[in-house]
């Protein structure tokens, strides 16, 4: 049973692919999912992510927190600023610009830590990096969609501040104390927590393009070769960050997945709350969420079967 489960769960591209396939013809199969639907989903996958954090995570930070520093430093310096070069070069307009900036601000996306396991990379790097993106982004997505999209529109850093911390940090603290005090019940419902995700992802996902199925259809090859530039790109610097400084493969490689692979979900609900303006700024968040995960999965793939025999598994100690 629980082989079937996570078989279901790491097929995660294929059901946001789908969802969103069926959403472009049939948009009213989703469109139902919406407003605080969207929000308490969010908050549901952050909170499975919490129960997966213990304190011997953060021990193990404060033992080993070089590899963990820089690619925290990769994620907000490479993904925000090439964010900001796609908009620019591919001349999109203001709203999807805003969309592509923002989801390139917010922090790691937890399905990088599935595909870290899969590309037999390091997970335990990757679930730290997730963790201390995804509590940094409280106070350093909102300063950066605030200066790189601020002469594109209005942007509120303090309601993103307030937004990002309640839909992610405090969900994710909620999580560790469950794990704390609770253990039988993570135990119990852990086996279902991945695929319920990768369902509630999907939703998401589905509903932001049903709700703007026409513009998605009208601009939508270009704005998936902007998005796909956008990811491609961050896997490929994030590497490259790896290589130049020497770590060994499971490392570079969980560093490229982190920085290539960003909290979409988050996006669509910041853009939702913060630019009702703009509605079409949430399409590229969901348009990501279907990009990284394809680009992410098939790189996994890839860097498993060239596996060398001499890569760990596990580094981080």
């Amino acid at each position: 049973m629980h082989r079937i489960l996570d078989l279901l769960a790491n097929a995660f591209p294929v059901w946001v692919l789908a969802a969103c396939g069926v959403a472009l013809v049939e948009p009213a199969a989703f469109t139902w999912f919406r407003g605080d639907a969207i929000v308490v989903a969010l908050a549901f996958i952050m909170l499975g992510m919490g129960v997966t954090l213990t304190v011997d995570d953060f021990v193990r930070l404060a033992r080993r927190p070089v590899p963990v520093v820089v690619g925290f430093a990769a994620q907000f310096v490479i993904m925000p600023a090439l964010g900001w070069l796609v908009a620019m070069l591919f001349r999109l307009d203001t709203p999807f610009a805003l969309g592509i900036i923002l989801v390139a601000c917010c922090p790691g996306g937890t399905a990088s830590n599935v595909v870290t396991f899969i590309a037999r990379a390091d997970v335990a790097l990757s679930v730290l990096m997730t963790t201390c993106t995804t509590l940094a982004a409280v106070i350093l997505t909102p300063l950066l969609v605030k200066l790189l999209a601020g002469r594109l529109v209005e942007v509120d850093a303090v309601a993103l501040f307030l937004s990002t911390l309640q839909v992610v940090v405090i969900p994710v603290v909620v999580g560790v104390l469950v794990n704390r005090f609770l253990p039988a019940a993570v135990r119990a419902t852990q086996p279902f927590a991945p695929l319920v995700s990768v369902i509630l992802i999907a939703l998401v996902c589905a509903s932001i393009i049903g709700q703007n199925a026409a513009a998605v259809r009208t601009s939508g090859v270009w704005l998936l070769a902007a998005v796909t530039t956008l990811h491609a790109g961050g896997f490929a610097l994030g590497r490259l960050v790896g290589l130049v400084i020497g770590y060994p493969p499971a490392v570079g490689r969980a560093i490229a997945i982190e920085v290539g692979m960003q909290n979409s979900g988050l996006g669509v609900v910041l853009a939702q709350r913060h630019f009702p303006a703009d509605p079409l700024a949430a399409v590229p968040c969901a348009i990501s969420s279907v990009v990284h995960s394809v680009l992410g999965s098939a790189l996994a793939g890839w860097w498993r079967l060239r596996r060398d025999p001499t890569d760990e598994r596990v580094t981080s100690r």
